[in-house]
């Protein structure tokens, strides 16, 4: 459905470095960094990273997050504990998520700028 999404942040410098360990583990990387960040695989750039005075505010109970395709249980850990690593807070462990489907393995963090994110596999 959605071709890629972007979001403002107020360090680009900073927001590269959580972003490039965050996705990582994911098998996703910078492909583009030009005055904003381009995050994807091979297939394409998916996530765009932008410099603003202006993000948009944290808000827990707004229901936002973004939610990354994690190709193993492993790399949703990796992920998890390399955006911990890199200034991201924790929002939900790494885990079996059996509200969302039997093999649902997600973990939730924030990043720097308070964008709830989200790395799932549902591979056993």
């Amino acid at each position: 459905m959605f071709d890629h999404i972007s979001i403002g942040v107020r360090d680009l410098a900073r927001s590269k470095r959580f972003y490039d360990a965050a996705m990582k583990p994911l098998g996703y990387a910078c492909k583009f960094a030009d005055g904003s960040l381009g995050y994807g695989n091979d297939d394409g750039i998916g996530l765009w990273v932008g410099a603003t005075d202006h993000p948009v505010q944290p808000d827990n109970k707004s229901n936002l997050h973004f939610c990354f395709v994690a190709p193993t249980r492993k790399s949703v850990e990796q992920f998890h504990t390399a955006a911990l690593k890199q200034g991201g807070k924790n929002n939900g462990a790494p885990g079996l998520r059996a509200d969302y489907g039997p093999n649902y393995y997600a973990a939730f963090v924030v990043d720097p700028d308070g964008y709830r994110l989200e790395a799932h596999c549902t591979k056993a």
